[in-house]
C-alpha cells in the first residue's frame, strides 16, 4: 500500500493510522459526514424500532422464552474460507483436506502488476469452488476514478471464468482501509458498478464490507440517493470482543439479534437484493503477538477459539438469514485455522472442527 496506509504484514491488515493523520484526512468531508448523521436520525429510530417489535414478537411466541432449534438442512456451501495469495501453494492441499468449497480471495488494487499470479492461485483450487474475490480498494483508486474503471475491468476480464461474484471494497468504515466517508465508497461502488453494467452483466456485486457491529455506516450505505444496487450485502460481523457469540452487547445484541437487526436493515432498503454474506470474522489468540490483530486482552485459547467458532457457525446457519459465513482465514498465526512457522503448518483443533462441520 501506499506509505500513507503502511501494510501490517503480521497481522494481514493496515496498519493503525496516526491520530493526526486521521484528522489530515477527514479535512473537507464535512458534508459526508453530516449526510452520515442526518441518514441516521431519520432512518435508525424506524429500523431499530421495526427490529425491536420483531424481536419481541418471537421472544413472546417461545414457550417460557425458550427459543425452538429449527430444522435446517446441510449446507456444505454455507461454510466459507479465505485463502491469501502471499500464504502460498500449501493452501491447495489444506483445502481440499477441509472439503471447503466456498473461498475468497482478496486482490489488491495496488498490486495490478501481479492479476495473472492471483488468476492463477484461484485455479489452483480446482474447478469445483464457489469463488468469491474480494477487491481491496486503494486511497490512489479511490481518487482516480478512471484508474479504478481500467484495472476493475482487467479484474472483472480475467476472472470471468472463474467466478461470477465480486465483493467492492472491505472494511470501508475504517480509515486505515482508506475510505475516509461512506460518501467516497458510494462514488467508488458506482464506477465498478457502470463498469459490470457496460461489459460484465451477469457478474453479481456485494457490499457494503462495514465492519464490526457499526450499522450506522451500513445504513448510509443502504438508504442515500446514489445509483448504488447491491446484488448481495456483505458484513465484516465481528464478536471477538465480546467473547462468545452468546455474550450480549447493550443488554440485548448477542449474535443472534446482531444478525435480525441486519436483516431488518437489510429488508428495508430498495438497494439491495435481500442476501447476506459475511464475508469475515475470528477470534485472535492468545500468546500470538505480533500477529494477532488485536491486543492480548481481545485474544482468546485455542480451545475457546473452536467453541466460539462452532457457536458462530451454528447460530448463523440456524438464524437462516445468512446464505454463508467466510471464516478469516486457513493459515494466520494470529488467528487462522493454521498455523505456519518457520515453513512447519500446524493444523488447530478448529481446523478439524472445521472439516467436521462440513462434512456432517
Amino acid at each position: 500500500m501506499p506509505n500513507q496506509f503502511p501494510w501490517d504484514y503480521y497481522s494481514d491488515q493496515p496498519h493503525i493510522l496516526k491520530r493526526a493523520l486521521k484528522k489530515e484526512l477527514r479535512k473537507g468531508h464535512g458534508v459526508d459526514y453530516a449526510k452520515l448523521i442526518a441518514t441516521n436520525l431519520i432512518y435508525f429510530p424506524y429500523l431499530f424500532l421495526k427490529f425491536f417489535l420483531k424481536h419481541s414478537e418471537s421472544e413472546a411466541s417461545a414457550p417460557n422464552k425458550a427459543r425452538l432449534k429449527p430444522s435446517v438442512p446441510s449446507m456444505p456451501n454455507f461454510y466459507g474460507l479465505c485463502v491469501n495469495l502471499d500464504k502460498g501453494e500449501e493452501q491447495f492441499k489444506l483445502v481440499e483436506e477441509l472439503g471447503v468449497k466456498s473461498l475468497q480471495i482478496r486482490v489488491f488494487l495496488n498490486d495490478m502488476a501481479n492479476i495473472d499470479s492471483y488468476v492463477e492461485f484461484a485455479k489452483g483450487f480446482g474447478e469445483d469452488k464457489e469463488i468469491l474475490i474480494c477487491i481491496i480498494q486503494s486511497r490512489e483508486h479511490i481518487e482516480n476514478h478512471e484508474l479504478l474503471a481500467r484495472d476493475v475491468k482487467t479484474i472483472f476480464e480475467k476472472f470471468k471464468d472463474i467466478t461470477n461474484e465480486f465483493m467492492v471494497g472491505n472494511a470501508i468504515n475504517r480509515i486505515k482501509w482508506s475510505f475516509v466517508s461512506m460518501e467516497e465508497y458510494l462514488a467508488f461502488y458506482e464506477v465498478v458498478q457502470n463498469i459490470r453494467d457496460e461489459s460484465f452483466p451477469n457478474l453479481k456485486l456485494i457490499g457494503s464490507s462495514v465492519i464490526d457491529f457499526e450499522y450506522h455506516f451500513t445504513i448510509r450505505t443502504l438508504f442515500n440517493r446514489s445509483t448504488v444496487h447491491y446484488d448481495k450485502i456483505a458484513s465484516l460481523l465481528y464478536v471477538d470482543r465480546r467473547g462468545s457469540p452468546k455474550s450480549k452487547q447493550m443488554k440485548i445484541f448477542d449474535f443472534k439479534n446482531k444478525i435480525e437487526f441486519l436483516d431488518t436493515i437489510v429488508r428495508s432498503s430498495s438497494k439491495c437484493d435481500n442476501s447476506i454474506y459475511i464475508t469475515e470474522t475470528n477470534y485472535p489468540l492468545s500468546g500470538t503477538a505480533p500477529y494477532a490483530p488485536t491486543s492480548e486482552k481481545e485474544c482468546v485459547s485455542e480451545e475457546l477459539y473452536n467453541q466460539y467458532m462452532l457457536e458462530y457457525f451454528e447460530i448463523a446457519l440456524r438464524s437462516q438469514k445468512i446464505e454463508k459465513v467466510y471464516w478469516h482465514q486457513l493459515i494466520a498465526n494470529g488467528y487462522g485455522l493454521v498455523e505456519m512457522r518457520d515453513g512447519k503448518i500446524r493444523k488447530r483443533e478448529a481446523f478439524y472442527s472445521f472439516k467436521k462441520i462440513i462434512s456432517s
